[in-house]
Formats: structure tokens, C-alpha cells, sequence
């Protein structure tokens, strides 16, 4: 099982709160995590997933990602 990282927008507990109807919904509570006390705010994604279906997710949540 792999995991994907992105760089992400998501800077506090604020917006995870935004975004995690979204990442849920996508790809379930469990699969998914930010680190937001790191610099590049950077979103994990367990499992095979595929990475501009995750980004556009993080957009459609009103984020940007990108692939690190």
C-alpha cells in the first residue's frame, strides 16, 4: 500500500475542518492526514490513489496541492 504526500494550502485546524467533508467523502476518515505544524502544510493520502483526483479534491474544498 502506498501513500501519496502533497504540498497543500491548508494551513490551520480551520481549514482542515473545511476540507474534511471533502477528503472524507473521497477517500474515508482514515485514509488521510495534515501536517500543519510542518512548512509545507503537507497532506498524506494512504493507499493507491490517483494523485489529480486528489488535487482536484483539495481544489474543489477551496485548497491547492501539489504533488512533493
Amino acid at each position: 500500500m502506498g501513500t501519496s504526500k502533497f504540498k497543500t494550502t491548508i494551513k490551520c485546524a480551520g481549514c482542515i475542518a473545511k476540507a474534511t467533508p471533502f477528503l472524507n467523502e473521497a477517500f474515508g476518515e482514515t485514509k488521510w492526514e495534515v501536517d500543519i505544524s510542518s512548512p509545507s502544510k503537507v497532506l498524506t493520502v494512504k493507499g493507491e490513489q490517483d494523485k489529480d483526483k486528489i488535487i482536484k479534491v483539495v481544489e474543489k474544498a477551496g485548497f491547492k496541492a501539489e504533488v512533493i
